[in-house]
């Protein structure tokens, strides 16, 4: 079952909630903070300064309640909260706006603010972009890097030309696209308010968003057995910036943020055939139109009909139309027509992973270095969340605007984790290590600290611009190291900001599985990190996966269900996921023990 799907919530809503007092959610806040921080250093100010509202920003964000339900007092309880920054939250919570903000924001042309979401392109080099050539604009920005003239400027050079122009051509192609988390986010706000009006139908999220996509554009929405009232109830919702069109089976708005949403009404008893059909994709409805044609029957939105009497064989629920075709039932995740339906026609699709079946979450962060929260404050929270055992792996000592571990700190931290899980019942604590890979490969502790600890994850925070040849071999350099258990967020890719790294992935993956060392879906939710296509690739080439939260907050241990939707997208089953293993299973199957055996 999708997390879409069961009424569990988490809070991360678009950051165009500004201006609109009832929508201010803890996303919203956080960008404004992060915003601040970037415009203090771009004017060069204090960076005492500028770290506090990052730090604050990244606070925020990571915070599971929402900001403005808390007092006052509570916010200042916050780690790196201050008086002064309590203070100027608040005034966002209650007037939709900040004064300070509004003030940077006017120093400088709006569009400025935009240069900051290229990637590659930070505050200071948008301030110089700015105090050197005037450059205001993306357009600016690229008309400069074009005509070779971004060279002439200290510091940059050809190569920052064409990586400027590359990251343009990333942020067009980007344009319009959102978060899974965050459309969801939006998407449940809808459907709750409709809910409200129409308690008696069926309400819905369709399209991409069902399935799982990792970024979404429309949202989609279905609404079975309404009244036609929905339809005023929907174009009405407090969010509405705009209406695009208002029918009596389908309306479109727009909503703070950017946004567009559709909502179509269908009768109650063509709801299994409208879900199927709105929620596709494309290529997966095709083939089912073609499959019921070559059976003498048509399929549409309303239901599945013989062709030449026009009789309704199915369409109240989405298994019958799957049966009356002769099918399984196809998961939503799934229905991306990468072999399910001859899958479905043979009755072997697998049994998809759930989130209830991951037993452990291998990669978690402590206050130790970047995280926001204690040691045991981590794992009560992973506990509380039913896990049976968590890793903590906090950062090595490259990663130093973490505050990274170097090998005496790093043996130091896990005598504390161990500590601490020697006093916890019913719950093992595992004391880890996210080691960052060198630009050459070699580990950044030495073996004999990594021996030491219970679980290596090695990941890449650096070097991203380094060839593919040059990141194989760097990565199966990496996989060499006897103590490395996981390869953390593998390709590096950020959703909407950076590619994926472009190496040999299926050389690394066979590399990974005859060395026993397991791939990562980092849970991230703008990471999800291996994809649904790479997860299933390296599964397929014989290596486990792990599927890991990164938590860097007591609360952000939800984030797993996403991790979760990505595994499901990429066909695997529990077998497939290291850690639905119970510890001991899982200790003999990490590359270490299998060694020692």
């Amino acid at each position: 079952m999708l997390p879409f799907e069961t009424g569990s919530r988490i809070r991360l809503n678009p950051d165009a909630s500004i201006g609109c007092v009832e929508a201010v959610e803890n996303l919203a806040i956080a960008r404004v903070l992060a915003e601040i921080g970037d415009l203090l250093e771009i004017k060069a100010e204090n960076p005492f300064k500028i770290r506090a509202y990052r730090n604050a920003s990244e606070t925020i964000a990571h915070e599971t309640r929402r900001i403005a339900e808390l007092t006052p007092a509570e916010r200042l309880e916050l780690p790196g909260i201050g008086k002064d920054i309590a203070g100027k939250i608040g005034e966002l919570v209650d007037t939709g706006e900040m004064a300070y903000h509004k003030d940077l924001l006017q120093q400088f042309p709006p569009t400025v603010l935009d240069l900051l979401h290229l990637q590659g392109v930070g505050p200071k080099t948008v301030a110089l972009l700015y105090r050197e050539m005037d450059i205001r604009t993306l357009q600016d920005l690229e008309d400069a890097a074009k005509a070779g003239r971004l060279r002439a400027i200290k510091g940059m050079g050809a190569k920052k030309e064409v990586l400027i122009l590359k990251a343009l051509e990333e942020q067009r192609r980007f344009t319009g696209r959102r978060l899974m988390p965050e459309a969801y986010e939006t998407a449940a706000a809808v459907v709750a308010e409709l809910r409200e009006h129409a308690p008696g139908a069926d309400i819905s999220m369709v399209g991409s968003l069902r399935r799982g996509c990792d970024t979404c554009g429309d949202l989609d929405i279905l609404a079975a057995g309404a009244p036609a009232s929905v339809m005023d109830a929907f174009t009405r919702y407090k969010l509405v910036d705009r209406v695009l069109a208002h029918g009596d089976t389908k309306s479109s708005v727009r909503l703070w943020g950017g946004f567009q949403a559709d909502l179509r009404l269908v009768p109650r008893e063509s709801l299994g055939a409208a879900l199927q059909y709105f929620t596709g994709s494309k290529t997966h409805n095709i083939a089912l139109r073609d499959r019921a044609m070559q059976r003498g029957l048509k399929l549409n939105e309303y239901g599945l009909y013989r062709a030449d009497t026009d009789e309704k064989v199915a369409g109240e629920n989405e298994e019958g139309i799957y049966d009356a075709l002769d099918l399984a039932y196809v998961p939503p995740e799934l229905r991306e027509h990468r072999g399910e339906i001859a899958a479905a026609d043979a009755r072997a699709l697998p049994r998809l992973v759930q989130l209830a079946d991951l037993q452990g979450d291998l990669h978690a962060h402590t206050t130790a270095t970047d995280g926001r929260a204690d040691i045991e404050s981590m794992a009560r929270a992973a506990q509380a969340a039913g896990l049976r055992y968590l890793a903590i792996t906090d950062h090595s000592k490259s990663l130093a605007m973490a505050n990274g571990l170097d090998e005496a700190r790093a043996l130091e931290h896990a005598r504390a984790v161990r500590e601490v899980g020697a006093r916890m019942e019913d719950f093992n604590l595992l004391a880890g290590i996210e080691c960052d890979i060198r630009p050459d490969g070699a580990m950044d502790l030495a073996d004999d600290c990594l021996a030491q600890l219970d679980l290596v994850v090695a990941s890449l925070h650096s070097g991203f611009n380094q060839e593919p040849a040059q990141l194989t071999d760097r990565l199966l350099r990496a996989l060499e190291c006897p103590w490395v258990d996981v390869l953390g967020h593998p390709t590096g890719r950020i959703i909407l900001r950076r590619e994926p790294l472009q190496a040999d992935w299926p050389r690394v993956f066979a590399t990974a599985a005859a060395a026993g060392v397991c791939l990562e879906i980092n849970s991230q939710v703008d990471r999800l990190d291996l994809d649904d296509l790479r997860a299933r690739q390296a599964r397929d080439a014989g290596a486990k996966i792990v599927i890991s939260s990164d938590a860097h907050s007591a609360g952000a241990v939800a984030v797993l269900r996403w991790g979760v939707v990505v595994a499901r997208r990429a066909w695997l089953t529990p077998a497939d996921v290291l850690n639905t293993r119970d510890v001991e299973s899982f200790h003999a199957g990490l590359r270490r023990h299998r060694r020692a055996a």
